[in-house]
């Protein structure tokens, strides 16, 4: 699919989210360079084969889908933006963590090769 997809999608959210949605897929870009757009669970989402990476915007925050399963250092450092199930919460009311999300991106693609 191609980025009109995403285009499509993020047009729902209000600009300032839109924003927020193309800062992150241009880090997972940046990071993982072999990642093709796609729509997944309705979310906007990367894949390279598998889909490893989905994302989508809520009122209060933008969560990230799959769970991490390690390694323990950089679940240690998304600690504060882990749900119950493991699935991350970057909330609209404080700065976007992009470094952050990008290791997430790098070992999102790594664990689901």
């Amino acid at each position: 699919m191609n980025a009109s997809v995403f285009d499509t999608h993020f047009a729902a959210a209000p600009p300032e989210v839109r924003e927020r949605l193309d800062r992150i897929a241009a880090e997972v870009e940046g990071r993982v360079p072999l990642a093709v757009r796609c729509i997944a669970y309705r979310m906007p989402a990367f894949r390279i084969g598998r889909t490893f990476f989905y994302f989508a915007a809520f009122n209060k925050h933008i969560g990230v889908y799959p769970p991490l399963q390690g390694p323990d250092v950089l679940l240690t450092s998304l600690a504060s933006y882990r749900g119950p199930k493991g699935s991350l919460k970057f909330p609209h009311s404080e700065p976007l963590p992009l470094e952050l999300i990008g290791d997430a991106a790098e070992q999102l693609a790594d664990q689901y090769k």
